[in-house]
């Protein structure tokens, strides 16, 4: 069953779209299970269903090069400054052994033709930067590690 979530009028709904049995379709609406029939207008529409797409190709640079998604160091008290969404590297304002404060903007992400500024979760030191200048990064990527 294909599950869907809506609001309408401030209110929220789970719809779940069971099997089609003809005309009639079985739906569960917020746990209550209805049974919809076809109007008269819409069975005379042709219904055609895909094939199933092929899996996308792993994601590039303009360069042609893979996205970089290192993983983070390991480390007792440190934490992972993480890419908020997918884009690229644009300019970093810390270096390694620079201190931070928890709020501070670490780099600009170009993200859709948008700057965006990436702020550190934590206050602490620059151990590492695991990404640079110019790298595409993949949402939740590790870009620095705060000790």
């Amino acid at each position: 069953m294909k599950e869907y979530k809506y609001k309408i009028n401030g209110m929220k709904f789970t719809v779940g779209v069971g099997d089609v049995e003809g005309d009639t379709i079985k739906v569960v609406v917020n746990g209550t299970p209805y049974k919809v029939e076809l109007d008269e207008s819409q069975k005379a529409k042709k219904v055609t269903v895909a094939a199933p797409k092929k899996a996308a190709a792993a994601p590039r640079t303009e360069t042609g090069e893979k996205v970089v998604a290192k993983p983070a160091a390991a480390g007792g008290a440190s934490a992972a400054v993480k890419s908020p969404l997918p884009g690229t590297i644009l300019s970093f304002s810390v270096n390694v052994g620079d201190t931070v404060a928890a709020g501070d903007t670490v780099c600009v992400l170009e993200a859709m033709k948008m700057e965006n500024d990436v702020h550190t979760n934590k206050g602490g030191t620059v151990k590492q930067i695991l990404v640079g200048v110019g790298d595409s990064v993949l949402e939740g990527t590790d870009l620095m590690i705060i000790e």
